[in-house]
């Protein structure tokens, strides 16, 4: 891409030659000074006409002591400049000092009509043709979904127009009722806002130096914002102001309209479509979330009913069953036998989540995300539609400045054949997206390593909790019910894991965002592209990776006690509980979705009110002056560059412990289902009550995140299939019932779930330990010469003691056909259904289609008027040059 574009092309022909370098040798233009007229909901100027588009905020060189006067100096003439080339651009600046602190000047900007009209066509921005006639069809449940809506008497439905992008030359074609509003709020803040972010104030090296971005990080301008229309708990006193920003309050952000529908057109006209997107992302998604959450909280509910019926439980539970079964240590040395008996409080639990709904569930939540995502699809084609942006190119998206101000190597474009500016070259390109890999990968494995750390932590602990908690074969106390050295083990390790989750989160969120701004992206949606793509990649590894370690590595690689397996050549590896490592995993799920909903909360909502409580405290004289607009405005929260991401990446991580872990909690959508109830209005409140308002941004999609979520659906139906084989009880279960319960295997006659307890434990014999791994026997031990230990090998004595008996080839040969045929299953349906469903509805095609046409055919209309117009007046001057010049000759 050339550096000059047209709008650099137009910046360079109007700005002063010299930015700022020698002010005293050229005159600069200034902004006009105003003191505050005591109107605090005014949007204009001082005259009451010209509308405040945007505002800077610096403070006043002449009255900073804290910095030396050389810097202030140089500052002020980058400052100066800068201000001279916006004005020198088409801009109106009126500067007002502030009430509240005599040091801070505000510096309101507005772009009269001739500038909107050139950037508008720069920015090829889609402005209304005529009023859209199209009819439209109520919802056989739009009586329904009436209940839920914002009253139209109250927040007005938009108007609809077709569109097309704006051109200065066919001006008279556009719907232009007023010039006051052909232009909205939000339309004006964004052109101003390319311009600020496109003006130059300094050359050095022959370098440009331009954007308020930079000025903004160099400390020139404090602040940056487009103005809220009022405050949100209150109207404007001003009778033509909409009260936009007081109608989202009240219908939107406020706790009591938590069972309304969001009123999205007016979200999307007050903020833009990036960020009426993303609450119409998360407001379907919640109403998908609906259906999950019944479905699973019936599998609980199915779970808790029928755990008093789970026969292994029972046989846990049982004085004469598992009060005679000795368990054989779980590591060396410190710990010693303990009776299964103890266990027998997490069986009751484990009935809850390893039954047969869990196996219904799983299956259910395959299906269900390609339904969301298919329908998501869907919805987001009618959102294309209605927020006319169906045809948002990539010429509307323009290079990022921090883009442009690199561009100093000149190469040919292999399609134009002509030269352009980029900011390096191949070699370049390659050695920086080396170094980004490298970088990325290095703070992944350091990821790995914190995991690893947790994994030896685990390890290292259950020794001491294994000689710490009592573990005597009656196990009468309480406390012993619940607090066995697995339980204490798992609890504290997941607690740990949580809080190294999030300081690592917090690093790496400033390391990902140094490593994309070294990458340098083209446009903003690369460069958020591409930091998506490296958060994610970072918090799937930090959030699930222990998740898919107590999943599917835990208790996996363990051996016998006569030969266990270490890990690092010191540590003996884990074993799960004689139910397995499911309700661990379920633990695990629990304590970061729960801590990650509280932290994530307490970021969102308790710090940015914080913050603003502390800036009035701080501001006592507030109470007693008329504050105006822009200045109430400044002492709000400012917005981050990425704005909604961090919004967008909790919701995502949240749909993957959703789907990716569901076959071991089924209550999940439900938590999340009610997380995101209080999400939406929280976000809402969040950036209505306590921002200053964002900038509005166009997009069309929600970008890296959908193919993201497309991953995590296929990954999903891969891992609840493991789960379930894996992790779950319920293959050895399913296996013994139908073939090692009755004849030739078993004994009992019927098919039953009898007996599974004492079949599925092996018999070690004490003798048999190494040395080093031998347990020091308590009193109560006895004359037991046996211990039994959770695997399928053949007992002492036998041929071929203490190898894999056929129960557990059986066993390995079911769980890897049920992965295969669940998959398959899944897959097919998933096929079917992505199939069945199409991205864009029928009904959208043709009102796409149909508008498009419409819009051609007036364009079309209107230009063959304007030539039969011309072509009359050209046709009439020809017939009287010939009435007068030719007819003579004729005679």
């Amino acid at each position: 891409m050339a550096l000059a574009s047209p709008v650099l092309e137009e910046v360079e022909q109007t700005i002063v030659p010299s930015y700022g370098t020698a002010p005293d040798q050229q005159k600069l233009h200034t902004s006009e000074w105003a003191e505050f007229d005591q109107k605090p909901d005014s949007l204009f100027f001082n005259d009451g006409q010209r509308r405040i588009d945007f505002v800077l905020v610096y403070e006043d060189e002449s009255k900073n002591e804290n910095r030396k006067k050389s810097v202030n100096k140089k500052q002020k003439r980058k400052r100066q400049a800068y201000e001279s080339n916006l004005i020198s651009n088409g801009l109106q600046l009126e500067a007002t000092r502030s009430v509240l602190d005599e040091k801070l000047i505000f510096v309101k900007v507005h772009a009269p009509w001739e500038v909107l009209c050139t950037y508008a066509e720069v920015m090829h921005i889609k402005l209304p043709l005529k009023p859209n006639d199209l009819r439209t069809r109520d919802s056989a449940f739009n009586w329904f979904s009436r209940l839920f809506r914002v009253d139209e008497n109250i927040i007005k439905p938009e108007q609809e127009f077709f569109t097309a992008p704006f051109e200065k030359a066919r001006l008279s074609d556009f719907y232009i009722q007023d010039k006051d509003i052909f232009f909205n709020p939000a339309t004006r803040s964004r052109i101003v806002h390319f311009i600020l972010s496109r003006v130059e104030y300094a050359v050095r090296d022959n370098v440009k130096k331009f954007g308020i971005n930079k000025l903004l990080d160099s400390g020139i301008y404090k602040a940056a914002f487009p103005l809220h229309d009022s405050r949100f708990n209150r109207r404007s006193e001003d009778s033509n102001c909409p009260n936009e920003r007081y109608l989202l309050y009240k219908e939107w952000a406020h706790p009591r309209s938590i069972y309304k529908l969001q009123p999205l057109d007016l979200v999307r006209k007050y903020y833009g479509e990036k960020i009426g997107i993303y609450f119409a992302w998360l407001g379907f998604y919640t109403q998908m979330l609906i259906v999950a959450a019944v479905v699973g909280l019936a599998c609980f509910l199915y779970g808790y009913i029928t755990k008093d019926n789970c026969t292994w439980s029972q046989e846990v539970c049982d004085p004469t069953i598992g009060g005679n079964i000795i368990m054989c240590p779980q590591c060396d040395r410190e710990c010693t036998y303990w009776n299964l008996t103890i266990t027998c409080e997490s069986s009751k639990k484990l009935c809850i989540f390893d039954s047969f709904g869990t196996l219904v569930f799983a299956v259910f939540m395959g299906i269900w995300v390609t339904l969301f995502l298919e329908f998501w699809k869907r919805r987001q084609a009618e959102l294309e539609y209605e927020w006319d942006t169906v045809e948002f190119l990539e010429q509307e998206e323009h290079i990022r400045p921090e883009y442009e101000a690199r561009c100093i190597h000149v190469v040919t474009n292999e399609i134009t054949q002509q030269e352009e500016h980029v900011p390096y070259t191949a070699c370049g390109k390659c050695v920086r997206m080396t170094f980004c890999i490298s970088a990325v990968f290095f703070w992944i494995l350091l990821i790995v390593a914190s995991v690893i750390g947790i994994i030896v932590y685990r390890l290292s602990v259950f020794l001491v909790f294994s000689a710490k908690l009592p573990r005597h074969i009656n196990g009468t106390e309480a406390i012993q019910k619940y607090l066995t050295p697995q339980a204490a083990t798992s609890v504290t390790a997941s607690i740990i894991s949580f809080i190294i989750i999030m300081i690592l989160n917090i690093i790496y969120e400033k390391v990902a965002i140094m490593i994309t701004d070294f990458e340098l992206p083209r446009t903003q949606t690369d460069y958020e592209n591409s930091l998506t793509m490296k958060m994610f990649l970072f918090q799937f590894v930090n959030y699930y990776s222990s998740c898919f370690y107590i999943a599917f590595f835990k208790g996996k690689f363990v051996g016998f006690p006569g030969d266990p397996v270490y890990w690092l050549g010191k540590y003996r590896n884990e074993e799960c509980d004689p139910g397995g490592c499911l309700l661990e995993l379920t633990t695990q799920l629990t304590i970061i979705m729960g801590g990650k909903a509280i932290w994530n909360n307490i970021q969102e909502v308790l710090l940015p009110w914080v913050k603003n409580l502390i800036g009035r405290c701080c501001s006592a004289a507030r109470s007693e002056k008329t504050i105006p607009r822009w200045e109430q405005d400044y002492h709000l929260q400012p917005v981050g560059k990425l704005g909604l991401f961090y919004e967008y990446l909790e919701m995502v991580i949240q749909f993957g412990f959703v789907t990716l872990f569901v076959a071991s909690f089924p209550l999940a959508p439900l938590l999340a289902l009610v997380n995101n109830l209080l999400e939406i209005r929280v976000d809402a409140w969040k950036i209505t009550t306590q921002f200053r308002r964002m900038v509005p941004q166009k997009a069309q999609d929600i970008g890296a995140w959908q193919p993201i979520m497309q991953g995590i659906a296929i990954l999903a139906v891969v891992t609840n299939a493991m789960i379930i084989a894996f992790t779950s009880d319920m293959i050895p279960r399913l296996v013994y019932y139908w073939s090692f319960s009755v004849p030739p295997y078993g004994y009992h006659s019927s098919y039953t779930m009898k007996g599974y307890i004492n079949n599925t434990l092996s018999v070690f014999d004490i003798s048999d330990f190494k040395n080093e791994s031998k347990p020091i026997p308590l009193p109560w031990f006895g004359n037991q010469t046996t211990c039994r230990y959770r695997d399928f090998r053949y007992p002492p004595g036998h041929q071929y003691q203490y190898e894999h008996n056929i129960y557990y080839w059986h066993v390995i040969a079911a769980k890897l056909s049920f992965i295969i045929v669940m998959e398959h299953v899944i897959y097919c349906v998933k096929f079917i259904v992505s199939y069945v469903i199409p991205d864009v509805s029928q009904k959208t095609k043709s009102k796409i289609k149909r508008e498009k046409y419409l819009t051609q055919t007036l364009l079309h209309e209107n230009h063959l008027k304007v030539m039969k117009k011309n072509m009359g007046k050209i046709a009439d001057r020809i017939w009287q040059g010939a009435d007068g010049t030719f007819r003579p000759k004729f005679d």
